[in-house]
């Protein structure tokens, strides 16, 4: 069983700092992609940031510059450093992971639960 676990959300306001981070557990054997998501009430999931094994990174325009992504392979961790926060960035964050559980197995991709993140005005 595979879990991913954010932690780090809150409430801040405009103009400052939160860290994400999200660990995954369980059976893992190979984590390829990494990644953040969010979504904000009335609007679809959107890309924030993912990061690959290698470290490459794929940043959504409306963050760049203010959000970093990295992660720690060796704790199968990955963190989003949130800076110059907006009111826009309210939303609810969302962990993903590209992994293998398994030599044999395939890719299979997987989300954990959210965290909330509020930037008030």
């Amino acid at each position: 069983q595979v879990r991913l676990v954010e932690s780090g959300g809150g409430l801040v306001q405009a103009g400052g700092s939160l860290s994400l981070s999200c660990a995954a557990s369980g059976t893992i054997f190979s984590i390829s992609a990494m990644g953040w998501y969010r979504q904000a009430p009335g609007k679809q999931r959107e890309l924030v940031a993912t990061i690959n094994s290698g470290g490459s990174r794929n940043t959504a325009d409306s963050v760049k510059g203010r959000f970093t992504i990295s992660r720690d392979n060796a704790k199968n961790t990955v963190y989003l450093q949130m800076n110059s926060l907006k009111p826009e960035d309210t939303a609810v964050y969302y962990c993903n992971a590209d992994l293998r559980v398994g030599l044999l197995s395939t890719t299979n991709n997987y989300w954990g639960q959210g965290t909330q993140v509020t930037v008030s005005s």
